[in-house]
Formats: structure tokens, C-alpha cells, sequence
């Protein structure tokens, strides 16, 4: 990696988290230039604007999440304990190296559906490859007789994200944390319903 580089990668994993906390349009160049220790040039010597920066911070975040599953996913051997996976790890995030905030898709989503085009699109991208990686694990599950596959196997992988993220919505919102049991037991479910 060249210092550039470095430099880049230590500014994302130092604003990362305040992104994912603040929202785009609540953090600001103090926030991170005091994050960073760096100067507004240092920054924008390594980034084009705060669109860089946010974008960058997102695909970080978020693939920390993506980590942490597939770490708990090669603890598994058949296509229903890795669904389980899911329900498991959303249940006990707090527990593991999640990103400071919680869940970026929804916390980016929810801020960026109107006012952030590229970062919509990149959290609907993130949604999408999460719903064909479930579509995925479905077939495979099917084909390993393990369960029958949906009628729509689409449906269901959306179903099962959308509950998983409105759990943590509903956490958010209210602060009861008893909400997302009883919402991801709904989605363990689902899953041994299969």
C-alpha cells in the first residue's frame, strides 16, 4: 500500500463511524479533521469532497458487517444454520465488532432516500446482493434437500430483510431492546419454517 493509500484508508476507518452515526448531512469537515488529527487539505488532498469521503465510509462500514456474517457463516454446514446466522448475529450485535451505530444499510437508507443519490444507490446495491445471496442460500438449501424452497424465493429473502432491519428501526426508535428478540424470533421462524 502506498502512503497515499494509507492515508486514504486510515481517514475512512477514522470518519467511518462518525457517518454511521451522525448521517451524511450531520457530520461535518471538524468532525473529521478532529476524527483524523489531519488538516481540511490532508483530507481533501486524498479525497475530492465529503461525497468521497461519506461513499467510502459506507462501503467500510459495510463491509464489516458482511465480514462478521460470513465469519459466523463458515462456522456453519448446512444452508439453514447459515440463514440462522443472520437472526443470530442481528441479535447479538452489540457483541460483536459491529460498526459504532449499528447497522450502516439501514442508518444510510434511511438519511439518503432523499437527499443523497449515490448513497441510496449504494445502500439499494447493498440490498440487492443481500437478498440474492439469501435467493442463493435458498437454492442451495433446496437442492441439498435440506427444505423446500419458496414459492417465491424473492419474496422471501425481502420479507427476511426487511424484518431484520425494521427490528433494529424499531430498537432505534423506541430504545426497547426486548423489540428486537421478539421481531428476530419471527425471523428464526421463518428460517426453521423452511
Amino acid at each position: 500500500m502506498s502512503k497515499a493509500e494509507r492515508t486514504r484508508q486510515y481517514i475512512v476507518e477514522k470518519t467511518a463511524p462518525i457517518f454511521n452515526t451522525k448521517g451524511y448531512a450531520g457530520t461535518s469537515l471538524t468532525d473529521m479533521t478532529e476524527a483524523t488529527g489531519l488538516t481540511k487539505g490532508s483530507i481533501y488532498g486524498n479525497f475530492a469532497n465529503k461525497d468521497e469521503v461519506a461513499l467510502a465510509s459506507f462501503d467500510y462500514n459495510h463491509k464489516k458487517v458482511i465480514a462478521i456474517i460470513q465469519q459466523e457463516m463458515e462456522k456453519e454446514k448446512t444452508m439453514k444454520g447459515k440463514l440462522l446466522v443472520y437472526a443470530n448475529v442481528y441479535e447479538n450485535f452489540m457483541k460483536l465488532p459491529f460498526p459504532k451505530g449499528g447497522c450502516p444499510l439501514l442508518n444510510t437508507a434511511t438519511e439518503a432516500d432523499d437527499t443523497h443519490p449515490q448513497l441510496r444507490e449504494k445502500v439499494g446495491d447493498a440490498i440487492t446482493s443481500w437478498k440474492n445471496k439469501l435467493v442463493a442460500y435458498l437454492k442451495e438449501g433446496a437442492e441439498n434437500k435440506e427444505f423446500k424452497m419458496p414459492a417465491n424465493p424473492d419474496q422471501w429473502a425481502l420479507t427476511m430483510i426487511a424484518t431484520i432491519e425494521g427490528a433494529i428501526m424499531l430498537v432505534q426508535a423506541t430504545g426497547k431492546l426486548n423489540y428486537r428478540k421478539l421481531v428476530l424470533q419471527s425471523v428464526e421462524k421463518m428460517i426453521l419454517d423452511l
